[in-house]
């Protein structure tokens, strides 16, 4: 990798650029492959895989650029190619994980009835409650990554466009659509709580 001068940066540089430009971004780059994936594994694979990616073609990162945006959408590439991967797959079933689950001796909750707790899921449901976590992920996975890139994580139309590889008129019919949708799914509960619409 060169600087600005054309000057070879040693190792030692790279490593201090990627980690000044790229890292801080971690946060939301994981909060991002957590709404699409809706596994917290399947997330922090995604985020390694993506960091992985960005360090392997940093060179090709244009330094002062928008680097929330160029991982964002780095992620959102792995995350599509490791979807049509599984979907062409047979479903499979880890059975040492089954069996190790219920071969403990806490798997029981309260009057027997064996639970599970997810405490990203829980926190994220306490902050916007389970009607519209439940909604946001319900939805199709192109509506649900507008909607996170938009109104969770701030970025302009513009910089959706380029993240998700497609024209902007594309990203504002499909912001609309994936928020008439969220709309329809949370209008009973918005007059149950007291909204009128």
């Amino acid at each position: 990798m060169s600087d600005q001068t054309g000057k070879q940066l040693s190792k030692e540089e790279k490593d201090a650029r990627f980690e000044a430009e790229l890292l801080p971004v971690l946060d939301p780059l994981y909060n991002f492959a957590y709404r699409l994936t809706l596994d917290e594994d399947d997330a922090n694979d995604l985020v390694q895989e993506t960091y992985l990616k960005a360090y392997r073609f940093f060179d090709y990162f244009e330094q002062g650029t928008n680097a929330k945006a160029w991982l964002f959408r780095i992620l959102k590439n792995s995350f599509i190619n490791e979807f049509r991967k599984k979907s062409k797959q047979p479903a499979k079933v880890d059975y040492s994980e089954v069996e190790g689950y219920y071969n403990t001796d806490d798997v029981e909750g309260e009057g027997g009835v064996a639970t599970t707790t997810d405490m990203r899921t829980e926190s994220v449901q306490d902050l916007i409650g389970d009607e519209v976590a439940s909604a946001l992920n319900a939805l199709p996975v192109d509506f649900r990554t507008v909607i996170i890139l938009c109104d969770l994580e701030g970025f302009t139309y513009e910089e959706m466009a380029k993240i998700l590889d497609i024209p902007i008129g594309t990203v504002r019919s499909r912001l609309h659509r994936a928020r008439n949708s969220l709309k329809e799914k949370l209008e009973k509960y918005a007059k149950s709580m007291g909204y009128n619409s």
